[in-house]
């Protein structure tokens, strides 16, 4: 196919100024990208499920959804009438609402699972990258209700194309699976390396995902993410963005359930001209639902990143809290950071935590390494050491191992291999 551009990428749930150019990102994909489809899945047999099994599980959990609705209490509220298309503008007690806030009510009013369902890069990037994955291509996987499970996920790079994969987690009550998803480039070429991933975990239900980016800088990576939290459900997300010359994550979970929670831990590298674009959404919509972003990532070179953290804690999500943190440490005064954690809220008894560190490192820890012989470049280069020799650490696969060595080796940065 001929060069395209995807449009509204990583997009922010509210925008805010646009002239500080972070509200989304366009993405323009290299020229004559073919469609390679080349995945390698290491699972166990049964842990393969049926095709539709996540659309299955949320129109079941649909029903409970519509359930609950039509025992509670009718909703009255005024700012409902506010997008009723044939209110009287001049009524003074139907409150005007934003673009963000009419998209919010609607939904809020249809209550619909499967409609609201999204992940984080968008929807023309996440129409691509099934498109570039295969029609029905996508690898299920659906451990039995109480079992543990576990499985690998390999996307290489193949030269001159796009290698995506297609991945729907579908988790039965109690049940808990282990996913890892690598993103690497072993021989040279270029092109696109992605993946879209769609996560049910149902009631009480546990699972962990680590994706891994060890993708050389003439890579593109697209690692596009959604997931669905049933009663009880807990998933938790490593995000291991340490290679690609342009790598966009998107990540968008619907905390449904009450007592539901998501954990999302991120580490990130950029060198030279490395481009790092990250999109966190968390709806809060059950009861005392839980959610931590934690982002932490050194920056080299002219590198540019840009986080974007949304936590919506939507109307009824009572005794919800958020959290968001990212610490970035900025190895080069070239490098360019944005980090834009933002709060939504429509419920009052909820907390919402952010915040954000941006720095070199600190005079005081700088004084002790330089008393030891360490010079300033040395003593920020072990940050980058410390997040390459974590990853290797966090991760079983050897093949991912390798990865993360290889690529320790192009940039320079002193790392010691990890045995068994």
């Amino acid at each position: 196919m001929g060069a395209d551009v995807l449009n509204n990428v990583n997009a922010m749930p509210a925008p805010t100024w646009h002239r500080l150019d972070m509200n989304e990102a366009a993405v323009e994909l290299p020229e004559g990208l073919a469609f390679a489809a080349q995945v390698e899945v290491e699972a166990a047999a049964e842990l393969i499920g049926e095709a539709g099994a996540f659309d299955t599980a949320v129109a079941a959990l649909q029903e409970r959804v519509d359930a609950a609705r039509a025992a509670g209490p009718a909703d009255t509220r005024a700012i409902l009438k506010a997008v009723d298309p044939d209110v009287d503008p001049a009524n003074l007690d139907i409150p005007a609402l934003s673009t963000y806030e009419h998209k919010a009510v609607r939904q809020e009013m249809a209550n619909n699972v499967a409609e609201a369902f999204e992940c984080g890069m968008g929807e023309q990037a996440t129409a691509w990258l099934a498109e570039a994955a295969g029609k029905g291509a996508a690898t299920v996987f659906a451990p039995a209700a109480g079992k543990r499970g576990q499985a690998t996920v390999r996307i290489a790079g193949v030269d001159g194309a796009a290698n995506v994969a297609a991945i729907d987690v579908v988790a039965p009550a109690g049940a808990t699976f282990d996913l890892t998803v690598s993103l690497d480039s072993p021989a040279a070429g270029s092109g696109v390396v992605g993946v879209v991933l769609r996560v049910f975990a149902g009631e009480n239900a546990r699972v962990n995902v680590t994706s891994v980016h060890t993708l050389d800088e003439t890579w593109m990576a697209l690692d596009d993410t959604g997931i669905v939290c049933d009663e009880g459900a807990f998933v938790t997300v490593r995000h291991r963005m340490l290679g690609a010359g342009k790598s966009y994550t998107g990540l968008a979970t619907d905390l449904r359930g009450d007592l539901s929670r998501v954990d999302v831990d991120t580490r990130y590298l950029a060198a030279g001209q490395d481009v790092r674009d990250f999109n966190y959404i968390v709806r809060h919509r059950g009861k005392k639902t839980r959610c931590n972003i934690d982002a932490n990532g050194a920056l080299m070179g002219e590198s540019k990143k840009v986080l974007r953290g949304t936590i919506d804690l939507v109307r009824g999500c009572k005794g919800a809290e958020g959290t968001e943190r990212e610490t970035v440490l900025l190895v080069d005064e070239r490098a360019d950071n944005k980090t834009i954690p933002v709060i939504l809220c429509d419920e009052d008894d909820v907390a919402g935590n952010h915040g954000a560190t941006i720095g070199h490192v600190a005079a005081d820890q700088l004084f002790y390494l330089k008393c030891r012989g360490l010079s300033q470049e040395a003593a920020e280069g072990l940050f980058a050491t410390a997040t390459l020799e974590e990853t290797a650490l966090a991760v079983e696969d050897e093949t991912v191992r390798a990865g993360v060595g290889r690529l320790a080796g192009r940039l320079g940065i002193p790392y010691q291999e990890v045995e068994g």
